[in-house]
């Protein structure tokens, strides 16, 4: 944004952003009080723990707060992780470099493209005994494929892993499934020995910049983190956010709906592209993969020069490689553009029919995503 002169910004499918909340009336509001927010020092992270809890039907003991779902990472990594930790890749980058980071061994399953990523219980299972990890991570859904544990699944395996020191289910995107109804499994961390949950607001609120994550274990593990954690780790903004949360419910979970629809829309569109393949997916994202000769890198930089269109090209992710770009889920003008230059990149500079009248086809069948 820096960057662009004072011309309008690109439009973003890079950083996965819910763009329908918070609404134009949650901004107004906020900036009416920004001199009271900026001037004043928030509650300590005790009293914002509890509106949220109180929210979400949480226990206090059982929720440690943290500014961003990666500080808390970093503490999980510093205070519970002790030898080794196993993880599937691709997936979030930050389960990965943390532990690496602290001179932990880091044993990386790898997800199949042949699977469509799909993770398989039984299979983790085995490579952790076999690696002998004493922690075991999964992202649900997993980033950047979006792919989806179902619940009784995730159970499976707190179950077959009960043993471990830690377990540790990352729902930052658990907000954005609709393939059943409550889909995480935070009460059953609340009262298991082994299990945390991780949960990120800042991806389902719309509100990165805030910083806010929590997690969810027994007591006693979420004490461990708690105490750890600067008594002034969260800001006011998130203070005020939290007070804010159950009197805007309604419109939040109107947002989730209308992103839902995006994504089974977005996926029928990007579906219609000869070559390309797209991925089934639970998160607020859609990774494809490009058609054989062509490359994430050039195409990034077209879409960002020409068209103003910013993406993420997965070169860089551990499992993946530059042929996979993950398309964060945007509004119906938003994806024209995004097909349009993708179109003009990948078929020779001629505007292909098939993408573009896929924006048509509002009616997709709800399972096709």
């Amino acid at each position: 944004m820096r960057g662009s002169a004072g011309e309008h910004a690109p439009v973003d499918f890079c950083i996965p952003c819910n763009p329908y909340f918070p609404t134009p009336e949650i901004f107004e509001h906020l900036g009416r009080n920004l001199e009271t927010i900026l001037k004043f020092y928030p509650s300590d992270a005790n009293t914002i723990a509890e509106e949220l809890c109180s929210t979400l039907g949480l226990h206090p003991k059982t929720v440690a707060m943290g500014n961003g779902s990666t500080e808390l990472i970093t503490w999980i990594d510093h205070l519970l992780v002790h030898e080794s930790l196993a993880v599937p890749i691709p997936t979030f980058g930050r389960w990965t470099d943390q532990p690496l980071e602290t001179g932990k061994r880091v044993d990386m399953y790898p997800l199949l493209e042949s699977r469509n990523f799909a993770l398989d219980v039984s299979d983790y299972v085995s490579f952790v005994r076999t690696r002998g990890s004493r922690v075991a991570v999964i992202c649900n859904p997993n980033n950047p494929d979006g792919g989806y544990l179902p619940k009784h699944e995730v159970l499976r395996l707190l179950d077959e892993l009960i043993d471990l020191d830690l377990v540790i289910v990352d729902e930052s995107f658990g907000e954005f499934v609709d393939a059943e109804p409550y889909p995480g499994v935070a009460a059953e961390a609340a009262v298991r020995p082994n299990v945390i949950v991780l949960r990120s607001l800042g991806k389902s609120f719309g509100l990165h910049g805030i910083r806010f994550g929590y997690m969810v274990a027994n007591p006693a593990l979420a004490a461990r983190v708690r105490d750890a954690l600067p008594k002034w780790n969260l800001n006011s903004f998130a203070e005020v956010v939290v007070f804010m949360m159950r009197q805007f419910w309604p419109e939040y979970q109107e947002s989730l709906k209308r992103l839902g629809n995006d994504r089974r829309a977005m996926f029928q569109q990007l579906s219609t592209m000869p070559g390309l393949s797209v991925f089934a997916s639970q998160g607020n994202f859609l990774l494809v993969k490009l058609p054989p000769g062509h490359d994430g890198v050039p195409l990034r930089d077209h879409l960002l020069t020409e068209h103003g269109v910013y993406v993420r090209e997965c070169g860089n992710k551990l499992g993946t490689t530059s042929r996979f770009l993950r398309l964060v889920v945007r509004p119906q003008e938003d994806v024209r553009r995004l097909l349009i230059g993708m179109t003009q990149f990948l078929y020779s500079g001629s505007l292909h029919e098939i993408p573009v009248i896929g924006l048509h086809h509002r009616h997709v069948n709800p399972l096709s995503a």
